[in-house]
């Protein structure tokens, strides 16, 4: 289905509208005439675009001024910003190369963190034995998996040898901006420990609208992505983008508020029906179906169905934004109820 406008909650597929829950534009942002209005005024100040390396002599502030909000809001050591989330991704993972015997993935982790040469973490539903062969190991995770509506529980760090040093490198692409006290991600509630690394990368133009990503760490391990040649011969993320992002934390504050009572009234309406996963606080929620999909479509309602790329079957899956009404979250209500 092939369509010529911006989905925000409708969308025209062949000149008929359909209700569309769908996509990853989560606080709704993107499709915003106040975030445009925002990004235009951000663009008259940086240009549509930055094509220069963040290594030339030549620097723009606002991605200094960027990187320290980030730091705050995120309650980390230090933070890069990248040109996309995927690049974030795989700059950490040159780094981690250089600093780790062996890499092992949780179920459903993402291709952009996903090393060619991980090994599953768990086998048979336990931690497996090869990580007692090696003395410094790094953990990839997606923060919530693919099909899943809550994020990972790390509670099995405690079961790994403390002399093992670990560094867990995290993906909090579907987390950032809907997850934490204001939108701050899950990491800062990772318990610390003396043996325990996190590094966490992400894409900003899910929830925050903005193309771009973050990679998240000590200031040692972002000094080594700083001197990575892939780093230096990028352009840096556009610094419009970084301006309309830094503009607009208050406006995402608002999204994020109407987005939480979206999921409350939903997770009210279904919770009690085993076929449906819904989380009161997470926007996206699975119906045990395979037709679901074909079902909705046939009554206007678009969400998410394709072969997605960390599991082996068709992902379907039903995503509220900031900015469905109550009026259109009821006819998804009803249509669910109707074909349970």
């Amino acid at each position: 289905m092939r369509t010529h406008n911006l989905p925000d909650t409708k969308v025209t597929i062949d000149q008929k509208e359909y209700l569309y829950f769908s996509g990853t534009s989560y606080l709704g942002v993107a499709s915003h005439p106040k975030f445009q209005q925002q990004l235009a005024k951000s663009i008259t100040m940086w240009g549509t675009s930055y094509g220069s390396s963040r290594a030339s002599n030549i620097k723009l502030s606002i991605y200094d001024k960027t990187e320290s909000f980030l730091c705050s809001f995120l309650e980390v050591d230090d933070v890069i910003t990248t040109s996309s989330g995927t690049l974030a991704g795989q700059l950490a993972l040159q780094v981690l190369e250089q600093t780790t015997d062996a890499f092992f993935y949780l179920p459903k982790t993402h291709p952009a963190i996903k090393h060619k040469k991980a090994l599953p973490f768990f086998m048979d539903d336990k931690i497996t034995d090869e990580i007692k062969k090696h003395q410094k190991i790094t953990i990839l995770a997606d923060a919530v998996p693919a099909l899943e509506i809550q994020p990972f529980s790390f509670n099995f760090l405690d079961d790994i040898p403390k002399n093992i040093e670990i560094t867990l490198l995290i993906d909090e692409s579907h987390s950032i901006g809907i997850l934490g006290k204001t939108g701050n991600g899950i990491v800062s509630q990772i318990s610390k420990k003396e043996n325990l690394k996190i590094v966490t990368v992400a894409s900003l133009g899910k929830s925050f609208g903005v193309s771009g990503g973050y990679i998240t760490g000590t200031k040692g391990f972002i000094a080594q992505i700083k001197t990575l040649d892939l780093f230096g011969g990028s352009a840096g993320m556009n610094p419009a983008f970084l301006d309309c992002f830094l503009a607009s934390q208050e406006f995402y504050q608002t999204q994020l508020q109407k987005l939480k009572n979206n999921c409350q009234f939903v997770f009210n309406s279904l919770y009690k029906y085993p076929k449906i996963n819904v989380s009161n606080n997470y926007p996206v929620f699975f119906v045990d179906d395979e037709t679901i999909a074909i079902y909705l479509l046939n009554n206007n309602i678009i969400i998410t169905s394709f072969q997605y790329p960390s599991i082996h079957k068709i992902m379907n899956r039903i995503v509220i934004n900031a900015n469905h009404t109550k009026t259109q979250l009821d006819i998804l209500i009803d249509k669910l109820l109707k074909y349970q």
